[in-house]
């Protein structure tokens, strides 16, 4: 009887262990696995080909049923976060904000903060030997697709799309630019990135 109750007492002790030292290892793994990303609107130096943080995009409203443009909001913006949903993602950033109506008139202005992460994708692509990269280390640019929830200094809330499509190996079904949401505003299309144009680029960078 002794017996019987010792060994009761052992193996879930034993079990116990187990349990802890598995979640100890999916929890190393976890780690390790969870990426620091840096993102960025930039500016893009045609004179010299160089990459810089502190650029600008915009993405339009439009009416339903309509294709006319009935509103434009145009942010900057740079940040952190890391790319594991299922750990903490120490999201940082924010940046600018202005908003217009269809005829480009200014209706609001100021500042934005992220608040959370909501989803990350890498994707295949990297720049060209004939651009420098003074956002990050070139090594470690990354095409990819970034959704953030953001908070507006006006009090409104919303979600900031950032997807950066790079020149060199990029899937054909990506965009380069950004969408935003702003209270019950959805910014769906995105200005898109033109050739002599400074506007409307973005990058994702690894960090280590």
């Amino acid at each position: 009887m002794k017996r019987f109750k010792l060994l009761g007492f052992v193996f879930p002790l034993t079990g116990l262990v187990v349990l802890l030292l598995s979640l100890l290892i999916s929890g190393a793994s976890g780690g390790s696995s969870n990426t620091k990303y840096q993102w960025d609107i930039v500016n893009l130096d045609f004179a010299t080909m160089t990459l810089s943080q502190g650029g600008h995009a915009s993405a339009f409203a439009t009416h339903s049923g309509d294709s006319a443009h009935t509103g434009k909001i145009t942010v900057t913006g740079h940040g952190t976060f890391r790319s594991n949903s299922g750990n903490p993602q120490d999201v940082t950033g924010g940046g600018t904000w202005q908003t217009f109506d269809g005829s480009g008139n200014p209706t609001g202005s100021g500042n934005y903060q992220v608040t959370g992460f909501v989803d990350f994708h890498v994707a295949p692509g990297s720049l060209p030997p004939s651009i420098t990269d003074l956002s990050g280390n070139k090594a470690d640019v990354r095409s990819g697709l970034a959704v953030f929830k953001i908070a507006y200094d006006d009090g409104s809330k919303g979600t900031l799309v950032v997807s950066c499509d790079l020149p060199v190996g990029s899937p054909n079904d990506m965009f380069e630019g950004i969408t935003a949401t702003k209270g019950y505003v959805d910014y769906w299309e995105r200005d898109p990135a033109v050739a002599g144009v400074n506007a409307n680029r973005t990058n994702f960078h690894e960090l280590h």
